[in-house]
């Protein structure tokens, strides 16, 4: 393994161990079943998740509408959405790691916001199939 490999891992398995903020809407079923997913994946407890549908939270400097429009993180006091904010999440869970890790790369991150995005257009319509 080459030095600057390792040295980038032993960082992230570091900042991993730091504390994340993900925000979340939890009226939404699908968001609800994919947080529980990752809470049950953060064995270390490294994420502090806050339902926004259910909290004022005032620890954001977001109001509720944009944090119930995408999805909301705060990795090391810099706020992120979408893919990115997926990704810091990610990374924080030993198990996902590998993919939060290769969301650094611009263009994975740039294909996965892409993607993120098409999902925010569909949302709506899985959200009603999910409340049936």
């Amino acid at each position: 393994m080459g030095v600057a490999l390792a040295r980038d891992l032993d960082r992230d398995y570091i900042h991993a161990m730091s504390t994340l903020t993900v925000w979340y809407d939890g009226a939404c079923p699908m968001c609800r079943r994919e947080i529980a997913m990752i809470r049950a994946l953060d064995r270390a407890r490294a994420i502090d998740f806050v339902d926004v549908a259910e909290d004022s939270p005032a620890s954001c400097p977001l109001d509720r509408d944009a944090l119930l429009a995408r999805f909301h993180a705060s990795e090391d006091g810099r706020m992120l959405s979408g893919a990115a904010a997926f990704a810091a999440m990610w990374r924080a869970i030993p198990a996902l790691r590998p993919l939060g890790l290769m969301a650094r790369s611009p263009v994975v991150l740039a294909v996965l916001e892409q993607l993120y995005r098409l999902f925010l257009l569909v949302r709506p319509a899985l959200q009603r199939l999910w409340r049936r």
